[in-house]
């Protein structure tokens, strides 16, 4: 029997005949050494790939700037490996006075000293200075160059000031870098807003109505996707001395680290995280159901964007998309309201994003957008009138949602896959 889709607190049972179901996708099972949150950390600042350990990289007397993320971030646990981090660094000779810890806050707000402390713990934060990046405070800015795309990259002065960068951060599958983590520390994290927008302006196509780019998308770090590539060239005008990023179980439990080449270490993460959700599927189906995965991940329904770009790569071309989540806290993004609700037209809703491109703007795009080619259909708690002109039907149990997709495609039951971890799960065609 296939499993429950999570919505919410509650479940819905799916009541599809089981030879309409064609796959049933599940993270896989990878072997990790058990090992503590601690040991996970300290194995990998003792075992850095393509690298001298770090306390062979910094002298006394020098500086350091560690580049952490932010409150939004919270789910990598910084508070567990920045003291080790620390420790590591004073056993090399770097005293608390040359060390500063910089928030890699992009286009968000700043903190309060409250989430610095839950960040960094209090026992680092009245040792060591911690900072928000702030993208518009243009005297805390420097331009360092301009990547082969035309981005001008200007990164806080604090870090560049410094004698050595570190990154640390944790990896996920990215619906536009490819995978979080290595580079995104610098852009976005510590970039000027001008840089920020013309990274994330990539993500659609060369000219006024010409959409999205398709390369720009989940899994995909190669050249062919220019947000990547971009932020890697950026990144390497930092020239970052270390990096130490995590990886997490779906509990958001630290299963392994990786230190060492900003690069290469952080490759190695993505490639654990591939090997987890990256999950073998073997045709392409008329219809994929899908769920956010439950409370708190279908909290708002700009989170169930991941659900929606995972969905994409099961689905047939012009396929039946149905999206089970609950969003009680409705968009949970002021601007990917806008997008879906606010403009009639999706030329217009292009035109609104490339004026004033943000994540939540291009996001209500993508739905919008993916609306025109899908039948796509939302189980949640919002109503219909909160999606504007946006071709987003919307009902409130999965068994409704089966009834209009048989009256959307003749009256037919379609061949199915499912997705019951949605947000995570990332299917893979061979």
């Amino acid at each position: 029997m296939a499993e429950a889709m999570k919505y919410g607190t509650e479940s819905f049972e799916v009541h599809l005949p089981p030879e309409q179901i064609a796959a049933e996708v599940e993270a896989n099972h990878v072997d990790l050494p058990q090992r503590t949150v601690a040991e996970h950390i300290r194995y990998a600042l003792d075992h850095p790939i393509d690298s001298a350990p770090l306390r062979e990289l910094v002298k006394p007397g020098e500086t350091v700037c560690i580049i952490i993320s932010d409150v939004t971030r919270r789910w990598q646990s910084p508070e567990t490996y920045i003291p080790i981090l620390v420790e590591e660094l004073e056993h090399a000779g770097i005293r608390d006075e040359d060390m500063l810890i910089l928030s890699a806050t992009g286009t968000h707000r700043t903190q309060t000293k409250e989430e610095h402390i839950g960040l960094v713990t209090q026992a680092v934060y009245d040792r060591i200075r911690v900072v928000d990046h702030i993208c518009t405070d243009q005297e805390n800015l420097v331009h360092v160059g301009d990547t082969s795309r035309g981005t001008p990259v200007w990164l806080d002065k604090r870090a560049m000031d410094c004698d050595h960068i570190i990154l640390t951060g944790g990896v996920v599958f990215h619906f536009m870098a490819g995978f979080g983590g290595g580079r995104k520390s610098i852009l976005p994290g510590i970039s000027g807003r001008e840089t920020i927008m013309k990274n994330h302006n990539l993500a659609l196509n060369p000219g006024i109505g010409n959409g999205s780019n398709p390369e720009v998308r989940s899994a995909n770090m190669t050249e062919a996707n220019p947000v990547h590539a971009d932020m890697m060239e950026a990144c390497a005008m930092a020239n970052p001395t270390f990096l130490l990023n995590v990886v997490v179980n779906d509990d958001q439990q630290i299963i392994s680290a990786f230190a060492g080449n900003w690069r290469t270490a952080h490759q190695a993460a993505c490639d654990l995280v591939d090997a987890m959700y990256g999950v073998t599927i073997h045709e392409r189906t008329p219809m994929v159901i899908a769920s956010a995965g439950g409370y708190p991940k279908d909290l708002n329904f700009y989170q169930t964007i991941k659900t929606l770009c995972n969905a994409l790569a099961a689905v047939e071309d012009g396929g039946t998309i149905i999206l089970v989540t609950r969003s009680e806290e409705g968009f949970g993004s002021e601007d990917c309201r806008r997008i879906i609700a606010d403009y009639p037209t999706m030329l217009e809703r292009e035109k609104a994003l490339r004026a004033d491109f943000s994540i939540g703007a291009f996001i209500g795009y993508l739905f919008a957008e993916n609306a025109e080619t899908h039948h796509m259909i939302a189980v949640t708690g919002m109503p219909q009138e909160a999606f504007g002109t946006a071709k987003i039907h919307v009902v409130s149990t999965l068994d409704e949602a089966l009834e209009l997709a048989r009256k959307l495609n003749g009256g037919r039951d379609l061949r199915t896959t499912l997705l019951p971890h949605g947000a995570n799960t990332l299917p893979k065609l061979v």
